[in-house]
């Protein structure tokens, strides 16, 4: 059975990691963890944050090898309860480099604030990029999920531009744009696109 957890298990979880911080680390959550934070997913089973800021990602990188985790993936570390964490240097999701930091104004919404841990998601047009380029079955199921519940608050017109402007940088370009149409056909079979 895998292991699953939903959103108030993964505030719990960096409450306790808050609780051996001595300096602020701020965490923007991306991927299947924004949409569980968004109560648009019920749980997810890893756990994906970006760490803008490199001291800060190198600060929490040491404080969880002290506490026991190890190496799970490229990005991911783990303990023995069967979760791993995605952690994210900079504005890298996956292989996606976003166009601004999550941390410049408008870019993360504000979820919960510890004493030491800021916890933010990542806005929704880097969401759906991110999930985008990568382009799995489940990223496509989840990228509509985000905009049947959250339609009023995209603008579809500045995601496709702020999408291709993304793309533009990126070395598998032509697979993003694909992946992009295809999603575009979706949304217009749903009327959530015109």
């Amino acid at each position: 059975m895998e292991s699953r957890i939903d959103k108030n298990g993964l505030l719990e979880k960096l409450a306790a990691w808050n609780s051996f911080l001595k300096r602020k680390v701020r965490l923007i959550a991306c991927g299947g963890t924004a949409l569980t934070l968004l109560d648009i997913k019920p749980s997810t089973k890893d756990i994906d944050l970006l760490v803008p800021v490199s001291e800060e990602y190198i600060y929490l990188i040491k404080i969880l090898r002290d506490l026991g985790y190890k190496s799970a993936s490229g990005s991911g570390l783990a303990r023995d309860d069967g979760f791993v964490f995605d952690l994210f240097p900079g504005k890298r999701v996956h292989t996606t480099e976003l166009l601004v930091s999550p941390l410049d104004d408008g870019n993360n919404i504000p979820v919960k604030e510890f004493s030491q841990i800021y916890v933010g998601i990542l806005n929704y047009y880097d969401l759906l990029i991110s999930k985008l380029f990568r382009g799995t079955s489940i990223d496509i199921e989840d990228c509509l999920a985000l905009v049947r519940r959250k339609r009023t608050e995209i603008d579809m017109e500045r995601f496709i531009g702020r999408f291709n402007e993304t793309a533009s940088y990126d070395v598998s370009e032509d697979k993003a744009r694909g992946n992009l149409e295809y999603f575009k056909k979706i949304l217009r079979k749903e009327k959530l696109l015109s």
